[in-house]
């Protein structure tokens, strides 16, 4: 058995901001990696999948984005190799083709069980990230036996899918971005909306991120909202990052051609039904978005931007027509199920976990001693999931482990010496 003070799980951009940070305070850790580096990010992202985030806001504890458009929005491609020029630029002790099978508690701290062997560490952190597990409901059972049913993880391109129309559930960024790519390469598509988030791409000539970042709405903490379980299930942003900084909502998907409905609430004789509330979804998206725009205002007043930038124009309210309450399935060829994640941590005691799978934590540190989680959505910020946000919440936890680990009689390494 090898043994180490920490072992961190998972090597993209989480368990890479631990790694640094970790060896800042001279803590002997390992990560382990199912994959290469970025693993998700090489096998799990579709062909023409951008950052939400511009390339600016791709931060990391020492390190920054080392491209020529800043202002662009990184390829999948290209953030595996913004990480993996982040893991050789501190020699992070990444072991690729690693995968976990167990983490049990011990005396002396935890032994983590892998496929190529046992790892003995006082700490465990957790950065797997929180999109392992595409969320597919129940109601797939009951569609007809010639759809073919996908996820973002396994969609790559339209040229993958059928001729025949397609539906797809989930109109937050996965959904909403799909919809649109599919109806642009000639398939007709129907558009499954729920609760979402609604945002203009820029707002007064400038990137909807650099506002949020400017009018600390990215930096809120999770002990500072009334809500975090639903700030933390909250939908992605209905955004896409494109050359052209385009807007991607409901209204240019119809403008496509898309087909706009509620929520799939069952399926019947061969008939998808959907609720009615679409136009409430709608409605409550655009309310949402006016507030953010109104802060944003607020802001740009306050602080004398207003004669330095665009005037104000507001999107236009969400158009939503009367809608169908029901699909006949019979012209579907494939289902697309954009309706999330779900936490999958089948090595790990379930007594760390709520009823739903789901870690137990405070802020990135769980109720069993040593052990932390890092990358989940609104963690400890609301952007702890960007790779923006991770590196503050890993230099928090990682304050935290180095106090765990002195008081069970740790050392450094520069102490050691």
């Amino acid at each position: 058995m090898r043994t180490t003070d920490v072992v961190v799980i998972g090597g993209g951009q989480a368990g890479l901001a631990m790694s640094y940070c970790l060896a800042g305070r001279s803590i002997d850790h390992v990560v382990l990696e199912r994959g290469h580096t970025a693993n998700s990010w090489r096998t799990e992202r579709w062909d023409s999948l951008r950052l939400l985030t511009p390339n600016w806001l791709s931060r990391l504890p020492g390190w920054t984005y080392r491209g020529d458009d800043p202002d662009g929005y990184m390829t999948a491609a290209e953030v595996a190799e913004h990480l993996d020029g982040y893991r050789q630029s501190f020699d992070a002790p990444v072991l690729g083709g690693t995968e976990v099978v167990e983490v049990t508690a011990t005396s002396a701290g935890h032994r983590v069980r892998t496929n190529d062997g046992e790892w003995h560490a006082r700490a465990v952190v957790i950065a797997t990230g929180a999109a392992s597990t595409p969320k597919i409901p129940k109601v797939a059972e009951l569609l007809p036996g010639h759809i073919d049913q996908v996820t973002p993880i396994d969609y790559r391109n339209p040229a993958q899918l059928s001729d025949r129309d397609v539906l797809v559930v989930g109109a937050s960024a996965s959904g909403l971005q799909l919809a649109d790519e599919i109806a642009r390469s000639g398939r007709h598509v129907t558009l499954a909306v729920g609760d979402h988030v609604r945002l203009p791409r820029t707002y007064r000539g400038m990137d909807i991120h650099w506002w949020m970042d400017v009018i600390g709405q990215l930096d809120e903490r999770y002990d500072e909202v009334d809500d975090i379980g639903r700030a933390r299930r909250l939908p992605s942003l209905q955004l896409v990052g494109t050359p052209e900084r385009r807007t991607l909502d409901l209204n240019a998907a119809t403008e496509q051609g898309v087909d706009l409905v509620g929520r799939l609430v069952g399926v019947a004789s061969d008939r998808a039904q959907f609720s009615g509330s679409l136009a409430n979804y709608c409605a409550s998206a655009d309310l949402k978005e006016g507030r953010l725009l109104d802060r944003i205002d607020e802001h740009a007043r306050d602080t004398g931007l207003d004669d330095e930038i665009e005037a104000p124009t507001r999107p236009d309210a969400t158009r939503v027509g009367p809608p169908s309450l029901g699909l006949d399935l019979s012209s579907v060829g494939t289902v697309v199920w954009a309706t999330g994640f779900r936490p999958r941590y089948p090595w790990l005691d379930a007594g760390l976990l709520d009823r739903k799978g789901a870690l137990v934590h405070d802020g990135g540190i769980l109720p069993a001693a040593g052990m932390y989680v890092l990358g989940l959505p609104f963690q400890r910020r609301r952007k702890s999931s960007f790779l923006d946000g991770v590196g503050d919440d890993a230099i928090e936890l990682t304050a935290h482990l180095v106090e765990h680990l002195a008081s069970r009689g740790v050392q450094r390494r520069a102490d050691r010496r």
